[in-house]
């Protein structure tokens, strides 16, 4: 019986999906989550094989919250479900640990097939996020996304550099070149265009 924890802040989809999966032979949900901060709570306490995310949570999002999970149980199964398959939110997916990414429309059988996939250690990207991936044309570097990504969440020069434990002086740096790169005017018109391009 592989047990699964799911977090989504979507209470119906969340509910809609656990009850889904507790039909499938050999699947059973242990917990449900309905922010990231309960999730790595509910991980620690349940000891799931399979952790089920959703990318777009109030708070900590699902990568971040992958990566707190990932800190404290290295090599734990996690798949990522989203509604919006960016190349850059690939890469930071990767790069954090993640073993599936995939998006909210699955078919529920075939997110069963994903779940023992990844359980038995193998990965799973969607086929259209892979592709948008390697054609990306994305000229910004991993620490300009990061902190155009911030900026998103409305946060500051100075609380960006403390979430990434930078100088203001460095972030005001990445955020000028990310500018420059962009052809904007502003930190926030340069973070726009970037959602625009599907980069962050």
């Amino acid at each position: 019986m592989i047990r699964i924890l799911i977090a989504d802040d979507e209470n119906l989809l969340r509910m809609a999906i656990a009850s889904l999966l507790d039909l499938e032979d050999g699947i059973e949900v242990v917990a449900q989550a309905d922010n990231g901060e309960t999730a790595i709570t509910l991980t620690r306490e349940t000891s799931p094989d399979v952790v089920l995310l959703d990318l777009e949570m109030p708070g900590l999002d699902g990568i971040d919250t992958a990566s707190r999970i990932l800190q404290e149980r290295p090599g734990q199964p996690i798949i990522l479900l989203t509604r919006h398959g960016r190349p850059g939110v690939l890469k930071r997916a990767l790069k954090a640990g993640i073993r599936g990414f995939l998006g909210k429309t699955v078919d529920p059988e075939r997110l069963a097939q994903i779940i023992v996939d990844v359980y038995e250690g193998k990965r799973y990207i969607d086929s259209e996020i892979s592709t948008a991936a390697m054609i990306d044309d994305c000229p910004l570097s991993e620490r300009e996304l990061d902190v155009l990504r911030l900026t998103l969440d409305g946060l500051s020069v100075r609380e960006i550099s403390l979430s990434l434990h930078l100088a203001s002086g460095t972030v005001r740096n990445y955020l000028s070149s990310a500018m420059q790169k962009t052809g904007t005017a502003s930190r926030h018109e340069a973070a726009r265009r970037a959602r625009e391009r599907s980069w962050v």
